[in-house]
């Protein structure tokens, strides 16, 4: 049964857009701004990060999904007004900061971006309608996309004479190929399913009706394997691009030995 998240500061986190619910090994964290088509905040952004803390040990599979017809409209456009948002810095504010201020904050954003790929989890996004910029770059922070037949990506940053900043481009840029990352951020144009499946950079595409359920199925595929035997894969290929072949091979037996002790009872 899915559980509201015991944390004290889930109903804080859930007006700022955000609900964690946990399911035994799985946790579900909801974009929950649908009339706002789940635009992002500096206050999103801090309660996405604490609920990546906040995740019980027994979670293994983290769902990331969104309430409404578009996963996130990206960045929340009153940032760029002189009101700005209630509590925060407006752009103006944000580039007048020194650089040491500016970078931190930066940083603090992007946390909300990286914990995703934990390698004692596995993260899934269900991603419908318009993942655009920040959006899309949540997105890109799963291991793994499961997208909706209507879903439309777009990083819409350079558009904006900004850079993507939120920890997208690395995971774009394996995903796709460096010409392609390029034109797709360069140009800001619209990526829809069938690009973002054979590109790599969704799993799989399936009718917008069948989404929750085809994310259910892949979990349930996903918690099949036993839990050790998973993050060590895991750590295996978040690895690789890093290491040459020779040393992928050294880290592959490294990794197996301590599975083989594990399994045999011997292990450390």
């Amino acid at each position: 049964m899915t559980t509201p998240a015991t944390d004290p500061q889930a109903e804080a986190w859930e007006q700022d857009g955000v609900r964690l619910e946990i399911d035994g090994d799985v946790a579900l964290v909801t974009l929950c701004q649908p009339k706002r088509r789940n635009a992002q905040s500096p206050a999103m952004w801090r309660a996405l990060s604490a609920a990546g803390r906040a995740l019980p040990g027994a979670v293994r599979v983290v769902v990331l999904r969104a309430e409404g017809v578009s996963f996130s409209a990206g960045l929340d456009r009153a940032m760029f007004t002189p009101e700005g948002l209630p509590g925060e810095r407006n752009f103006i504010q944000l580039a007048a900061a020194e650089d040491k201020d500016l970078d931190d904050t930066i940083a603090g954003f992007q946390e909300a971006f990286t914990w995703w790929r934990r390698p004692d989890l596995i993260s899934i996004a269900a991603v419908q309608g318009h993942a655009v910029g920040a959006g899309f770059q949540l997105a890109l922070a799963c291991d793994l996309r499961v997208v909706a037949e209507d879903v439309r990506f777009s990083m819409k940053e350079t558009s904006l004479g900004l850079v993507p900043d939120l920890a997208g481009t690395k995971p774009l840029t394996e995903l796709v190929g460096y010409a392609r990352a390029l034109e797709i951020c360069a140009t800001g144009r619209w990526v829809g399913a069938q690009e973002a499946v054979a590109t790599g950079m969704a799993n799989l595409a399936v009718p917008a009706a069948e989404l929750d359920g085809a994310v259910r199925d892949l979990a349930a595929a996903l918690l099949a394997a036993p839990r050790n035997a998973v993050i060590e894969t895991k750590a295996l290929l978040q690895g690789a691009g890093a290491r040459s072949y020779d040393e992928q091979r050294s880290a592959e037996r490294v990794a197996q030995a301590r599975r083989m002790r594990d399994l045999a009872g011997i292990g450390d």
